[in-house]
């Protein structure tokens, strides 16, 4: 017998202040749009629980909670969940996807990224949403047609078939078209991504669990911090780079430039003499 879960009623007001968004509350292309812009700009990526050694609850109250009323950001598990409820509560079809983070390479990765599939009343094909990816993901969805390039603010992406996989790819500097992800349109559950959350926060190889990572993304602007490096990508190509002096530092920068209510006492893991590049989900 399948355990059941309490069905949570997302609150719709209080999400749509938290991101900034006030469009029209219809299941159609346009919402869709704005809501996922919205919602990118408006939370930022962050591991913050998972560097302070704790495991995110991926219950719907909890991300609700989190995310929602405590000013927090999250990871790609926290932020496509809630997501994902909140595009149901709105009348779209919502399938629940599994991607391998590829960025480049073509090492074979563990299932460790959550993306959506979803369908629009009148639209003749799904778009894939995704607005949990931690280094340049997308701003607005994308049609699930293989080789329509979509410019996003000053960035492009595109989804390519390969087999039975579709890759998510973008344009990468000077080298052209580079895969951030793999994924298949395999429906998955909950219990699979509590099963990669825990990995991901606890596994001693995670990339998570020993250095800060914080992003926030806008049309024609990227910001990270990795460690205690801060990087700034805009649209004209240009980058600018900063050293972070300490935790204190760190701290003012996430809230005052990120938006995250942090208590001020936060302390962070000593990071790695060279901070690492932003390269997982």
């Amino acid at each position: 017998m399948r355990r059941q879960r309490h069905q949570h009623h997302p609150d719709l007001d209080a999400y749509f202040a938290r991101i900034g968004w006030s469009g029209e509350r219809a299941p159609t292309w346009a919402t869709l749009r704005s809501l996922h812009l919205a919602h990118v700009v408006g939370i930022p990526f962050e591991n913050v629980e998972v560097v302070l050694g704790g495991v995110p609850s991926l219950e719907p109250a909890d991300l609700e909670d989190k995310l929602v009323r405590q000013g927090r950001g999250g990871y790609c598990f926290e932020h496509n969940l809630l997501f994902a409820g909140v595009l149901e509560a709105l009348g779209f079809g919502v399938t629940r996807l599994a991607a391998r983070v590829r960025m480049g390479s073509d090492a074979i990765r563990p299932l460790t990224h959550i993306l959506l599939a979803v369908e629009v009343p009148g639209e003749a094909h799904p778009y894939i949403a995704d607005v949990g990816f931690g280094s340049g993901g997308l701003l607005e969805p994308l049609p699930l047609l293989p080789g329509v390039s979509s410019p996003q603010g000053a960035w492009r992406y595109r989804l390519v078939r390969e087999d039975d996989r579709w890759l998510l790819q973008t344009v990468y500097g000077d080298d052209g078209w580079f895969t951030v992800y793999e994924f298949t349109l395999q429906r998955r559950e909950l219990v699979d991504y509590e099963v990669a959350n825990w990995y991901v926060a606890t596994h001693p190889g995670s990339p998570f669990r020993h250095t800060l990572r914080v992003q926030r993304s806008g049309p024609h602007e990227r910001a990270y911090v990795v460690g205690r490096l801060l990087t700034v990508v805009r649209s004209d190509g240009s980058t600018e780079e900063r050293r972070l002096a300490d935790d204190h530092e760190v701290l003012r920068l996430l809230v005052r430039d990120f938006g995250l209510l942090l208590p001020w006492d936060t302390a962070f893991p000593e990071p790695p003499e060279r901070p690492e590049r932003p390269e997982e989900n």
